[in-house]
């Protein structure tokens, strides 16, 4: 057998250990997707969106907690700006959690990132810098954990939302599933004192601040703040 040959095989093998390196490492957030996309589609059909438009909102926006916000919104007759606005600033998290993937990506043709950026959620994120962080990680599994991720999400939400008509608002807790879900990631991120500090100050915060300040900006202003003490307690536990 020629070298050449061997090569092929060989780069053919690795391929496929990484194809199920990422489907593995996909399968929990798939399984979890699944409820939660049902709960959103049931919910946007109680909002008054269709089927169609269920599946184009989770094709393009693709963002759990702002979908929920969005159909929430669109449920009370917000207007298509209040709608994109909390939008961009509930996903601005996103910004911060591409920055910290890119120190991996570093030799990764610049025509893939986009595909890479578009499939980046909470899940997805945590996942993958995780195994970037472990090693023997790559472009390919990564990208398989983003879009069998996505696939999972918008194919939930379809059906979710043809389902929706013969669900009663408010049954089974479907309002409660996405509350249920952020709770999880956090338990699973409490790993250090400062996590629980930062945990506990956005959590106080946040209720002082939804008493005093409209709307949802009051979450950004307990992150930021809570995060800024993170990273200061953060120094002051290296030093």
């Amino acid at each position: 057998m020629s070298r050449t040959a061997v090569n092929d095989i060989s780069i053919k093998n690795k391929t496929g250990a990484h194809l199920l390196q990422g489907f593995a490492a996909a399968l929990p957030i798939c399984l979890g997707y699944l409820p939660i996309g049902l709960a959103f589609g049931v919910l946007a059909q109680k909002a008054g969106l269709t089927p169609v438009e269920i599946g184009l909102m989770s094709l393009l926006v693709y963002a759990g907690s702002s979908q929920f916000i969005g159909a929430a919104m669109l449920s009370v007759g917000a207007g298509a700006i209040p709608i994109i606005i909390t939008t961009f600033f509930v996903n601005l998290r996103h910004f911060l959690m591409s920055s910290s993937l890119s120190i991996y990506l570093g030799d990764v043709n610049k025509k893939i990132l986009p595909l890479y950026a578009y499939g980046i959620t909470d899940e997805s994120f945590g996942v993958n810098l995780s195994r970037f962080r472990e090693g023997n990680w790559g472009i390919i599994p990564a990208l398989i954990v983003n879009h069998a991720t996505n696939i999972t999400w918008v194919a939930s939400t379809v059906v979710g939302g043809f389902g929706g008509e013969f669900i009663p608002t408010g049954a089974f807790g479907i309002d409660y599933a996405l509350i249920a879900m952020f709770i999880c990631l956090l338990v699973f991120q409490l790993t250090g004192r400062k996590y629980f500090v930062v945990a506990a100050v956005s959590a106080v915060l946040s209720v002082i601040f939804s008493l005093k300040i409209p709307g949802n900006t009051y979450i950004i202003l307990a992150s930021v703040i809570a995060a800024t003490i993170g990273a200061v307690l953060g120094k002051r536990i290296e030093r």
